[in-house]
């Protein structure tokens, strides 16, 4: 598949089939994530694979509560990988603090994406997730204090087709040589 049609292929999947995914397909993504590049070659990234039934439920149970339910779809998927945020090396952190940028945070959401893109080409839908209660997971998972858990990736197979991606168009996302931004359209 070209690349373009897999990017498009890629979407977030929040329903799942009651189907187990091979670890072989869960390697090969993680060799995806683990070829992305990284600020000054760190690699800060750590994954744990949560696939134990009983153990995938007590995580996906963090990923929401009562009063904020958007994220419950978790326990539908049948593999949940868990992000751990490793410190960059000695000359990434410097550059970011002069730069004030976290570099290890922009290089994990590459190679969560690596991850992600090999799944679809796998048949496998994913969605990354930012809301959870990092510290009940880290008790779970006996994930040490100083470590951030920074994203989670729902995964399996997806229940349903994607829809129709809801993007901006390429004229409101560049200019070429300046910043500028087209006039507001005042009728569609």
């Amino acid at each position: 598949m070209k690349f373009l049609e897999l990017v498009n292929k890629r979407y977030s999947v929040r329903s799942y089939k009651d189907k187990p995914v091979d670890r072989k397909i869960i390697e090969r993504c993680l060799e995806a994530a683990r070829l992305a590049p990284s600020a000054s070659n760190s690699q800060p990234w750590y994954f744990i694979v949560v696939d134990d039934p009983e153990l995938k439920d007590k995580i996906a149970r963090r990923t929401f509560n009562r009063f904020i339910s958007f994220n419950r779809f978790a326990r539908e998927a049948p593999v949940l990988v868990v992000v751990i945020t490793e410190k960059s090396n000695l000359f990434a952190r410097l550059g970011g603090m002069i730069k004030g940028k976290r570099y290890n945070l922009i290089d994990i959401g590459i190679a969560v994406e690596h991850f992600c893109l090999q799944a679809t080409e796998e048949g496998i839908g994913t969605c990354i997730l930012g809301w959870f209660d990092e510290e009940g997971i880290k008790k779970i998972l006996k994930i040490p204090k100083n470590k951030s858990v920074d994203l989670i990736i729902t995964m399996g197979y997806p229940k349903d087709k994607p829809k129709k991606k809801n993007r901006k168009s390429l004229d409101e996302i560049r200019s070429y040589n300046k910043y500028q931004t087209l006039p507001k359209k005042i009728y569609e």
